[in-house]
Order: C-alpha cells, then structure tokens, then sequence
C-alpha cells in the first residue's frame, strides 16, 4: 500500500507503516527527524501522486481550542480560515482512504465531529491527551493496550524551545496502531 503521512516531521507513523511492508512517505515543510523517506516541502505538491492512504496531521495552531484567547486576531487577519481551508482540502484529496487528525479543535464546529477521539493511555502510555480522528473509509481505531498513571505530561511541558515538537510528535503506540490496523 502507498501510504502518505501528511505534516510530519518525526517519522514515527510513516517508519510504524514502512515495518510492516509498505511504502510510506512522510511529508512537512521541515526536514524529518529521522533518516527516511521524507519529502520537505508542501503536501499539495505531491497529494496527488497516487497514494492508497493518508494519515495527515495538519498544524493545530489556529485551531485547536487550547489556543481560544487567540481566536479573534487569528480570524482577523484570516490564519484560522487558512487553516480551516486547508484542512477542508486534506479531507477532500482524492486518496481512498484518510485519517485526519488534531487535538479538540474548531474543526468539529466548522467542518465536521470528530468521528473518535483517542487517548494516549489507550496505547500503552500513561498520559491524557485527546487526540481527534477525522476518518474516511478506515474504521475506528481500537485500543491495543489500555494502562493506568493517566497523566497531563504533554499539556504540562515547561516551556522551551522544541515544545511545539514534543507536544506535537505522536505517540509510538498509536503510530503502531494505525499502521497495523490500517495497513491492511
């Protein structure tokens, strides 16, 4: 299967796809951090090479609603509906299978709900943070490995310079769960 990640740097969910077999590009403006098949640059430039799946991840910062207080300068100067509009184009690509996915976010409000909303400790982490799923012909995900220390360690990083990175990396056991659920 041709498997596309969209927006992601860290490799994690296209490596969990290419393990078992498939061939699986990540894709994001910024170089991946881990050696594999990658290309930097826009997601529309390639969204239509003839892919079989996509797994996309689109930035959350105009959208998610943990950043609400800045709502209203973001629809001033238009970056939310960027935002929205490009997820809009993601979910409507001409790939026959996508999973869409953000944190709670004005997307169930402008688009559509979520069609499940996932946790970390689902998938053998002990953390909380609701991660939505946009899903189109792909079933709902199921919980592999349910564990208990349920703690906000994402949503509680101290600040610093790669917190957008850690707060946005996914989670090794859902990567592997969307690869072995998906990837057949």
């Amino acid at each position: 299967m041709r498997v596309l990640v969209a927006c992601e740097y860290s490799g994690r969910v296209r490596d969990a796809f290419t393990k078992l077999g498939h061939d699986a590009i990540s894709c994001d403006l910024l170089p991946t951090d881990v050696p594999g098949k990658h290309y930097v640059g826009n997601v529309l430039d390639i969204i239509d090479d003839g892919f079989d799946l996509m797994i996309a991840h689109p930035p959350c910062t105009h959208l998610a609603v943990s950043g609400a207080r800045y709502f209203p300068a973001k629809i001033a100067d238009g970056r939310q509906q960027e935002a929205l509009d490009f997820v809009r184009i993601l979910l409507n690509s001409n790939i026959p299978k996508i999973a869409l996915e953000n944190p709670i976010s004005i997307i169930s409000s402008k688009i559509r709900k979520p069609d499940q909303i996932i946790q970390p400790w689902q998938f053998g982490h002990g953390e909380t943070k609701a991660t939505c799923l946009w899903l189109k012909n792909l079933p709902l995900l199921i919980p592999t490995n349910i564990v208990d220390g349920r703690a906000a360690r994402v949503h509680n990083l101290p600040p610093s310079p790669d917190r957008w990175k850690l707060r946005s990396t996914t989670f090794q056991g859902i990567a592997d769960a969307m690869a072995m659920q998906w990837g057949t």
